[in-house]
């Protein structure tokens, strides 16, 4: 079966200038992984350079296979190594050589190790904070099965903004995720980080994969009645012939409009949506931007919903 033609919001530009080969080069060194790269994401080159400031990059811990097979992802699943003990200062050392300020921590799944990776998590956003107190840390995690304590580990390290990715709605959750995720799982593990953590929860969402307009708006309304307070809305792109077939190229309009609904109507403090936007798309500079816009409110109300 022919693959349906990309329309024009599609059209990509390829990764490019000094500051892009500066990176990749100083990642070369370390022998290091980012999510940019393993997961074909289309927005390498624009994060990588951004726009102001110094730009954001996704660092991949723990390997580049995946103990599992989601339909829509990229990654290798399977033949996973050992950890390196030597990942979390290899990378906090990646962070200050590049120059940035705001690093996203996210990793393949790990279900083969005995706490799936929540302590090396914690122990990279430990030591990136040792070396530069003021570095903003997201890491975007798995679900480690719904265990709470191992959630926590992650928590008691501190990271600015936790995320953790919801996928789609609750209908596809398979054939999208392996079966070994879902959705009151994905949900279970936003409520506790925006309860019982000082950090941001986010989440994301994509978009063509056969969804229903009101499955999205009530999978925001569940986002949002968990605390969670950052959601970005992209279009799925099917990696290779033998992944999930695309049902739909939404078009930016649409994303506008689910913009619109997420920051208006059901008080997100913000929402990247786009057909190209991915879960980290240009991070640092929207979460800083969300901040500087209404950070004193949206932290308040954090804490007046929590009690504190």
């Amino acid at each position: 079966m022919s693959r349906a033609r990309k329309p024009d919001w599609l059209k990509m530009r390829p990764p490019s200038g000094e500051r892009f080969t500066d990176i990749k080069q100083s990642l070369r060194d370390r022998d290091l992984h980012t999510v940019c790269e393993e997961a074909n994401c289309p927005n390498m080159g624009d994060c990588w350079s951004g726009r102001e400031g110094p730009g954001t990059a996704t660092f991949m811990l723990m390997g580049d296979r995946c103990s599992r097979g989601c339909n829509f992802c990229d990654v290798e699943t399977g033949g996973m190594d050992p950890l390196d003990p030597d990942e979390p200062a290899q990378v906090a050392s990646a962070v200050s050589d590049i120059g940035l300020d705001y690093v996203v921590l996210t990793s393949v799944d790990r279900d083969d190790l005995s706490d799936q990776g929540a302590g090396h998590f914690a122990e990279t956003i430990r030591e990136i904070k040792r070396q530069d107190s003021d570095v903003l840390v997201e890491a975007l995690i798995p679900d480690f099965q719904g265990e709470r304590r191992l959630v926590e580990k992650v928590i008691d390290a501190e990271p600015d903004v936790l995320a953790h990715n919801v996928e789609t709605v609750e209908r596809l959750q398979w054939p999208v995720r392996d079966r070994r995720a879902g959705y009151e799982q994905s949900l279970s593990v936003l409520r506790q980080i925006a309860t019982e953590s000082d950090a941001y929860a986010k989440t994301s969402i994509m978009l063509g994969i056969g969804e229903y307009d009101h499955e999205v708006y009530q999978t925001l309304g569940d986002l949002r009645s968990v605390g969670v307070d950052i959601v970005t809305l992209g279009q799925y792109l099917q990696p290779s012939r033998s992944h999930l077939d695309v049902s739909e190229y939404v078009h930016p309009d649409a994303f506008d409009t689910w913009q619109r609904v997420a920051e208006e109507e059901l008080d997100f403090l913000y929402c990247a949506s786009g057909p190209m936007v991915r879960s980290s798309y240009r991070a640092g500079e929207l979460f800083v931007e969300a901040l500087e816009r209404d950070g004193a409110s949206a932290a308040t109300a954090r804490q007046q919903a929590r009690g504190d």
